[in-house]
């Protein structure tokens, strides 16, 4: 398997399903404390119902990728969205894309979007718990997962998905979102750049964000918009209610999928 590497750092990833030259491809990307293997079965199972390949990988800081130097600057969505995905999708030979983002992945799909480099690869984003600009109740949540990682417990948990690379993925995160400087984070004027389909799938417990994010990208994207709000589902629908946020990406998948 060729290297998958961005901005000069080596990043592991997986392949499902069929290659680029062959269909379509789901690019998978994990929120801010996530990798790869976050995802579990899920993009597995979601390639198959679509049909075509997909590509899960981990960013520089995370998993089993090469680390960075932290501090991460607080542009570090933009620098993703802008600079290192398209080198990713350049270096995987991704000709046509659907990209899957979760939370800060989710963002950083939308930020690619609005780029002249997104051009007509990108057909579609499915996006969960996205972010489009900061809200002071995914602060708080943010601040309680930093007490959380300290007393231990959320440590422990992320160390088996990224190894040695715990700390840089966690505190890279989590010290950005709770500068002062980032509070005025926010993505919104780049919206109506977006001329592609948006599915946004969003719980109604998740304590990162709330439906304020969804409609603020219905009402400032430049495509369509759908949203999927799930009962009983907190900030990874995914995990939470797997098989209607599968259901949902796969009917999205279908009705706008010209292959």
């Amino acid at each position: 398997m060729i290297p998958l590497v961005a901005g000069g750092h080596r990043l592991e990833f997986t392949w499902h399903g069929p290659g680029p030259a062959d269909a379509p491809t789901l690019v998978f990307l994990h929120d801010g404390i996530g990798c790869a293997a976050t995802w579990r079965d899920f993009p597995a199972l979601l390639a198959r119902k679509a049909g075509f390949g997909a590509l899960v990988y981990s960013r520089a800081g995370y998993g089993a990728s090469d680390p960075v130097a932290l501090p991460r600057p607080l542009t570090y969505m933009h620098d993703e969205g802008i600079v290192a995905l398209p080198e990713v999708l350049d270096g995987a030979g991704v000709r046509e894309a659907y990209l899957v983002g979760h939370s800060d992945g989710g963002s950083i799909a939308l930020i690619h979007s609005s780029t002249p480099r997104a051009g007509p690869r990108v057909r579609g984003l499915l996006l969960e718990a996205p972010h489009v600009f900061c809200e002071e109740s995914t602060v708080h949540a943010i601040e309680q997962a930093r007490d959380e990682y300290l007393r231990g417990g959320l440590r422990t948990r992320l160390e088996r998905y990224h190894g040695g690379n715990v700390d840089c993925a966690f505190w890279g995160w989590n010290r950005a979102w709770l500068d002062p400087g980032f509070r005025s984070w926010n993505i919104e004027d780049r919206l109506h750049a977006i001329t592609v389909p948006v599915l946004v799938v969003q719980g109604m417990d998740d304590p990162y964000g709330t439906l304020r994010q969804v409609e603020a990208i219905e009402r400032r994207c430049g495509g369509p918009v759908r949203r999927c709000i799930l009962e009983r589902c907190g900030h990874s629908p995914h995990r939470d209610r797997r098989e209607p946020t599968l259901s949902a990406m796969a009917a999205f998948i279908r009705e706008h999928d010209k292959t």
